[in-house]
Order: structure tokens, then sequence, then C-alpha cells
């Protein structure tokens, strides 16, 4: 999600291949966590990373750097 901005749980639960249920678990802690904010539109969920979030912050900083290094942003999960 932080190439991609904004995504509802459904096309986050096909990306990762994981169930509906365990997405949604994840993403709940995420969002407890303060790395994600969640907008709801009735039953449409849709996630994104909280700019003004330091963890966040540190994980874009993470992620950027591994990237740089050689990192795939796609596992298995994602064919």
């Amino acid at each position: 999600m932080l190439e991609t901005g904004e995504l509802n749980i459904s096309e986050i639960t096909r990306r990762a291949g994981l169930s509906h249920t365990a997405a949604a678990r994840h993403l709940e802690f995420l969002t407890r966590s303060g790395i994600l904010v969640e907008k709801r539109f009735n039953r449409i969920r849709i996630f994104r990373v909280d700019p003004t979030s330091p963890l966040a912050d540190a994980l874009a900083k993470f992620y950027a750097d591994w990237k740089e290094a050689g990192g795939s942003a796609r596992g298995a999960a994602y064919n």
C-alpha cells in the first residue's frame, strides 16, 4: 500500500492471497497501531497508510531502502 495508495479490503485479500478474515485481522491490527487509516462507505472498507504516523514513516523508509538493495515488492502470493 506504500506504492498503491488506497486499497479496498477485497483487493488487499486478492493481492496478498489471504482469506478475508485473515486480512481483516491484520488490517485491524495495523489500524489500531496507527499505521493505516480506514474509510468506510457502508460495507466498503478502504485502507491507506497514515502519512502522519511515525511507524508508517519508518516502514516507508525501510521499504525504500529494501527496494534500492534489490528487493522485490511481489512475493509468491502476488502471482
